[in-house]
């Protein structure tokens, strides 16, 4: 399990080019506004209510829908609940490292 200030996520598969990740996100916490060059995400939620921003767009997600998030474009992940968020995401690409992450706007200072 790895522990960050939103939460935190836990790796459940991972392939040559695929990886699956259940991820939770503690009430009224959200992820750093952020792109990826090298993968895709599918986002789906299986506990809570989601606020996802997609480039210039916002969206929310109940439990059982989805979201595609395609490499370069900038999301973020929120939880305007009052009961923790758990999606699972599956990313999918030539490179999967945590360091394919540009940080755009951050909570916690780490942009």
């Amino acid at each position: 399990m790895n522990t960050r200030p939103w939460g935190f996520y836990e790796g459940l598969i991972n392939g040559a080019r695929f990886q699956v990740k259940r991820i939770v996100v503690l009430p009224g916490e959200r992820l750093s506004l952020q792109k990826h060059f090298h993968r895709c995400e599918h986002w789906v939620v299986v506990e809570g209510t989601a606020l996802v921003t997609r480039d210039e767009s916002t969206l929310m997600l109940g439990e059982n829908e989805s979201i595609y998030l395609p490499a370069g474009c900038v999301h973020r992940l929120e939880n305007p609940g009052r009961i923790v968020l758990t999606i699972i995401e599956v990313q999918a690409g030539a490179y999967l490292g945590e360091d394919d992450i540009v940080r755009l706007e951050d909570n916690y200072g780490r942009v």
